[in-house]
């Protein structure tokens, strides 16, 4: 959730127009996301990300109604 809401404000400050410059904002807002999870698990000294969290994507989520 923080990367598309970093992404999405980049993108407005920005006023990116266009699939190249939105695919740039995009890289920048998962890096934004990216180091705020190493922070985290630097301060809580655990990982955000494990196999034992991970929801595996289903069938039915690939579907388009």
């Amino acid at each position: 959730m923080l990367g598309e809401a970093s992404t999405t404000e980049i993108a407005r400050s920005e006023d990116a127009q266009g699939f190249v410059k939105n695919k740039g904002v995009a890289q920048r807002g998962d890096a934004v996301a990216g180091k705020a999870r190493e922070q985290l698990e630097m301060e809580t000294e655990k990982k955000i990300v494990s196999k034992e969290n991970y929801l595996a994507e289903t069938d039915t989520q690939n579907e388009i109604e």
